[in-house]
């Protein structure tokens, strides 16, 4: 998973070059919109591949471990910063 998290992650970074290239470059702004969003997209990809990642591994070992509430919280707090 961590993998694919550093995929997308490049993936955007790539994207996010190319926005700032268009601005520079002056292009058409709906275009440069397109492109940003394009990054966003792949960025919730990592994102969601990251959290996927942490939920099968460190939630996972935490409840064995007897601290699974303490993860919980964590990833909730992590889903409220993105439903804001």
């Amino acid at each position: 998973m961590k993998a694919e998290g550093m995929k997308y992650l490049k993936m955007a970074n790539g994207q996010l070059q190319a926005s700032i290239k268009m601005l520079e470059e002056d292009r058409y702004c709906v275009d440069v919109s397109h492109q940003i969003l394009a990054t966003i997209s792949l960025l919730k990809k990592a994102n969601a591949a990251m959290l996927k990642q942490h939920m099968e591994h460190c939630v996972t070992d935490a409840f064995k471990e007897g601290a699974g509430e303490t993860k919980i919280e964590e990833v909730l707090t992590l889903f409220n910063k993105m439903i804001d």
